[in-house]
């Protein structure tokens, strides 16, 4: 057993003891594997340490993860067993090699973006689909198909669109945002394959590269004839409101509405993705994460929106929570998104009062 600051925990990490908030409530039960949203309770209730396992993970702790594993698995299994799933596939494989072909000759033979033609078939995937559920659950099982760059500005420029119908863009601007994240990381194609696609921990030189992918994304796009809010999103979606990000460190108002949305869009795309370093989070585990964060990091107003719109997407959806139960999601608190209430059998129960519960995966 070692004790380790709350400040660097990390996902995957076994607790060692029960932990009580200081009014005597139990937060987290011991033997748990630690996930976002328990990382961010233990914040929000001012534990500053946490007692961790070091040694082999307890038998019911292993069984327990078996257990996620499965119904994760399941979820996908029900999903690509549809013939909506075939259909989507189909045409996301498709406009991964659209995209990518569009990619090269913009880069390589300078050839002027067509916005129409290089957005059809992104917005006929997105037109598929009636909701936002259905919409995100095709998005999670293709990331085990393809993670490549042109596949992840795919499910970017998806969700900068959905994120625009919320905001009543117009056609017009929708079809602009799309492409904006379509091209977010166009820069990329100019980081050598052995970078991007490294398995292990990046070094120092090698991270201050990939960060350069922002302006050479811009430099690519500034001659075309496209909108220059598109430009600046490749540009500036790796600012922060706050003023954290980069390539300039700008902050507030100076990112622009458009790559505000599409650093959203970005990031929720990767925590939702698998990586050699962790598994594909959960939805309610991506949303702590943002919640912990988020509110400092983006422009306030949209990820509040995009926050409870992903949460309410998932209202009457049946999860698994972290004692094994399986429940259904019958309303969603808007004061703590990760924390609804619950239909356990035919008990109802509000998480918000139950702070060792935890949404573990939908089934």
């Amino acid at each position: 057993m070692k004790i380790v600051s709350t400040a660097d925990l990390k996902e995957g990490l076994i607790v060692a003891e029960d932990i009580y908030s200081k009014a005597g409530q139990r937060i987290i039960p011991a033997n748990c594997s630690l996930t976002q949203q328990m990382i961010m309770h233990l914040s929000y209730y001012g534990i500053k340490e946490v007692a961790i396992n070091d040694g082999e993970v307890p038998l019911e702790t292993q069984k327990a993860i078996v257990i996620k594993k499965q119904v994760e698995d399941n979820f996908k299994d029900k999903i690509e067993s549809t013939p909506e799933y075939a259909r989507f596939h189909d045409d996301y494989i498709n406009d991964i090699q659209i995209i990518e072909k569009n990619f090269n000759d913009i880069i390589l033979k300078n050839t002027t973006i067509d916005e129409p033609n290089l957005i059809t078939d992104t917005v006929k995937l997105f037109d598929e689909h009636e909701t936002t559920y259905s919409l995100f659950g095709m998005l999670h099982s293709m990331q085990k198909i393809d993670d490549s760059t042109y596949a992840h500005c795919i499910n970017v420029s998806i969700i900068c669109r959905l994120i625009g119908t919320w905001l009543n863009y117009s056609e017009e601007d929708l079809d602009h945002l799309t492409l904006a994240g379509l091209l977010h990381d166009i820069g990329k194609c100019k980081i050598p394959d052995d970078i991007i696609l490294k398995p292990g921990k990046l070094t120092s030189q090698e991270y201050e590269l990939i960060k350069m992918h922002a302006s050479f994304g811009y430099s690519i796009l500034k001659p075309q004839p496209i909108d220059s809010r598109i430009k600046k999103a490749a540009l500036f979606h790796h600012e922060r409101f706050d003023g954290s990000g980069y390539p300039m460190g700008i902050s507030g108002d100076q990112i622009g509405e458009y790559a505000a949305i599409v650093s959203i869009a970005d990031v929720y795309d990767a925590m939702t993705s698998n990586r050699v370093y962790r598994g594909a989070m959960c939805p309610f585990d991506v949303i702590a994460a943002f919640e912990q964060e988020g509110l400092k990091k983006y422009h306030p107003g949209l990820i509040l929106l995009f926050l409870e719109k992903i949460a309410n997407s998932y209202l009457n959806s049946e999860v698994l929570l972290s004692d094994g139960h399986h429940a259904r999601i019958i309303l969603i608190n808007s004061r703590k998104l990760t924390r609804p209430v619950v239909q356990i059998g035919e008990e109802f129960v509000n998480l918000e009062e139950r702070p060792d519960l935890y949404i573990e995966a939908i089934i």
